[in-house]
């Protein structure tokens, strides 16, 4: 039986590893870039090295960017002291679509799961707690998915927030979002009425 050359079976195999695409899908995907003008590939690997080159976490909130701190900590425009806490920068991408809230972010880059070994030291808990610490934020949003993950890593932040921080007031996104869903799928109504109706916990 014929097989790949090793250059191309490498790029199916590299391809194959990508989240969604199996090994069929990555075939096609090689085929495609083998026949595309060497420029039009290139342009692919430009933009991929890029990415892996240029971007990085915001020293402030986590999010992530290419100039440190991002333009949403250093915005003049935004509310300094109300702090939406997320799970992911792509649930903060999801809330600024919407428009509607002009604070600050701080991106966790997980969830607390003890089942699956994420530990509150996985993620950036502590980093929240030296922010608050600064005594400029007087709000702090848990904007944690709705399920059983989320509600938990809220909990834990809320019980730091609580016990050092008692005069900052803690809220929680309305539960316009459903349970068990994530926020990056929730569509823009359903966030901005789980932001305009977020309450304390």
């Amino acid at each position: 039986m014929t097989s790949y050359t090793q250059s191309i079976q490498n790029l199916i195999n590299e391809l194959a590893s990508l989240p969604g695409i199996g090994l069929r899908s990555a075939e096609r995907i090689a085929f495609h870039l083998l026949k595309a003008r060497s420029e039009d590939a290139m342009k692919l690997a430009d933009a991929i090295r890029d990415v892996k080159t240029r971007i990085k976490h915001c020293s402030i909130c986590y999010n992530l960017t290419e100039q440190d701190p991002c333009s949403i900590c250093t915005s003049p425009t935004r509310d300094q002291g109300l702090v939406c806490v997320v799970e992911q920068p792509k649930d903060l991408l999801a809330l600024e679509s919407t428009g509607l809230y002009n604070g600050v972010y701080h991106v966790l880059l997980g969830r607390i799961a003890p089942l699956e070994g994420i530990e509150p030291g996985d993620v950036t808990v502590e980093p929240l707690m030296e922010r608050l610490a600064s005594g400029t934020i007087r709000e702090v949003v848990m904007g944690t998915n709705p399920n059983l993950e989320g509600d938990g890593t809220a909990l834990h932040i809320q019980s730091l927030i609580a016990t050092r921080f008692p005069n900052v007031q803690i809220t929680r996104l309305a539960r316009g979002l459903p349970a068990g869903s994530n926020i990056e799928y929730a569509n823009r109504n359903i966030l901005a009425d789980a932001i305009a109706g977020r309450q304390r916990m």
